[in-house]
């Protein structure tokens, strides 16, 4: 007699609602891209109506990427305690309310704490949207889809992000930018109460409190190390920032080890890291980041300090990119039913190169391609991660690769600014030549930045202001060739690290034995 061997039930599909859902999940990403982009243009209207020091206006920009990075391990953990809709709905509403009063800030300090609570209610969010797409989705072809939309938000929010910034801009003050949030939040909160399912842990144990104060001092001086290193060099702070950082991080692995081993529940489930697909997929999707906000970070300087372009103009030269992300992701969902992921991602990463060796000649319609290319390489990159990421752990840890998903993604933005625009200052200041007419201050913003230069030209009159202006954006761009060649490099390696790392024979998954 012969046994009857039974295949697996296949998972259900999902339904109507669940692709409402999505279109909920689809907003808090689409509205925190927008909220990244925006802020950079406000600054200058921000610095007139406030008059922060210099100190402040740096913590204006720090502390929200500062307390997000340190929290979201914390978060997407407690997401799967409490529960993913109940975290994520909270994180929208203190969101909102936290917009509302950084619109009408009345000082400098006012607006640091209010970014500092942006940072803290904006943790909740990103880790919970993508752990629920596990849940709404667990089809695999239907949940590669879902990812792709949901993570066309970034691309779309980074694409739309100049254009309204600049409409809100042009006919209101500075506050509008951040007063945008406060309706989307509110859709948000009731689609969200009605759309989205509950889901958590079923045995989840307490939370760490001493694992949630390591994990904010292993990632929150991380990233500030970073930033003062890109902005003062090496100095006694960043050195005593990685330190703390570095010391925290190996406390809270020996922690949540000790926890796994006594049976207890940790933070964060470092024994996740076993898996090299979800190590891998991190550095990706890190990767990913630090080619998006690079290209930001120097493509538009370019374009309004060199180019002469207002920021409507500019956000329209870069939006066929964005686009493209978004096109790229959606077709990634499908290429993934036949190529593993150790063949797209690579090949995502290796035409995110090429568009930075495109733009290593920095011109107008250069620099569109290039945007093009950059794009294409990131929808395709970062849409397969995610779902690598989602696939590669049990349901009930959906929050926690999450947040391990979303950390990489804010390491990686950090270091897109910090490294690569730590190098394209130091190619600037060697190169920039400032005539001997101008004074000790003027020189001094001169040396510092591009648009120091522009501000201190317009201010020198004849031909020493012009010969300043002429220098300064020839140095600008040929810092941006050397800066475009070390981008590139940077994901030629972590291509060749990741094809490499996923070869056959070497990468396991929880899941299937194959990277896929």
């Amino acid at each position: 007699m012969t046994a009857t061997v039974l295949s697996p039930a296949a998972p259900p599909r999902a339904g109507a609602r669940a692709w409402l859902g999505l279109a909920v999940l689809f907003l808090p990403t689409l509205l925190v891209a927008i909220d990244n982009t925006v802020l950079g243009f406000a600054l200058p209207a921000i610095s007139e109506a406030l008059a922060p020091s210099a100190v402040q206006q740096l913590w204006i920009v720090d502390v929200y990427p500062l307390v997000l990075a340190g929290l979201l391990v914390t978060m997407g953990t407690l997401g799967d305690r409490i529960g993913r809709r109940r975290t994520l709905l909270i994180g929208v509403a203190g969101f909102g309310a936290v917009s509302l009063a950084a619109a009408f800030s009345t000082d400098a300090a006012h607006l640091v704490a209010a970014r500092a609570l942006l940072g803290f209610f904006g943790a909740m969010l990103m880790p919970a949207t993508l752990a629920l797409l596990r849940t709404l989705f667990p089809d695999r072809g239907q949940r590669r889809l879902a990812v792709a939309i949901w993570a066309t938000g970034f691309a779309a929010g980074a694409a739309v992000g100049p254009i309204v910034g600049g409409l809100l801009l042009t006919h209101y003050w500075w506050g509008a930018v951040f007063l945008v949030n406060v309706p989307l939040m509110l859709l948000i909160l009731v689609l969200g109460a009605v759309l989205l399912p509950e889901s958590r842990m079923a045995a989840p144990g307490r939370l760490d409190p001493l694992g949630v104060l390591l994990s904010l001092l292993a990632m929150g001086p991380a990233v500030l190390a970073v930033k003062t290193v890109a902005h003062d060099g090496i100095t006694a702070t960043a050195v005593l920032a990685l330190l703390v950082a570095a010391a925290s991080a190996v406390l809270f692995v020996r922690r949540a080890r000790a926890r796994i081993a006594a049976g207890e529940e940790p933070l964060l489930d470092v024994t996740l890291f076993a898996s090299p697909v979800l190590r891998l997929s991190a550095l990706a999707n890190a990767t990913t980041m630090f080619a998006l906000t690079g290209l930001l970070f120097f493509s538009a300087q370019h374009l309004l300090l060199v180019a002469g372009l207002d920021p409507l103009d500019a956000g329209l030269v870069l939006l066929p990119g964005f686009a493209t992300t978004m096109v790229a992701g959606l077709v990634a969902s499908r290429l993934a039913r036949r190529f593993p992921l150790r063949v797209l991602v690579p090949a995502g990463l290796l035409l995110a190169a090429a568009g930075y060796l495109l733009a290593a000649t920095p011109e107008v319609g250069l620099l569109a391609v290039a945007a093009v290319l950059v794009g294409a390489g990131i929808g395709l990159s970062e849409t397969i991660t995610n779902d690598a990421i989602l696939a590669a752990v049990p349901a009930d840890r959906a929050g926690s690769a999450s947040a391990v998903s979303e950390t990489a993604y804010e390491i990686g933005a950090v270091l897109g600014t910090a490294v690569l625009g730590s190098v394209l200052a130091a190619a600037y200041r060697a190169g920039v030549v400032v005539p001997t007419s101008i004074g000790p201050d003027g020189a001094d913003a001169a040396h510092e930045t591009l648009g120091g230069a522009v501000g201190t030209a317009a201010r020198v009159p004849g031909h020493d202001g012009q010969a300043l202006l002429d220098s300064a954006r020839a140095a600008f761009d040929a810092g941006v060739g050397v800066t475009a060649l070390v981008g590139a490099a940077v994901m030629v390696a972590v291509a060749a690290v990741v094809a490499l790392g996923l070869r056959p024979g070497v990468s396991r998954t929880g899941v299937s034995g194959t990277p896929r």
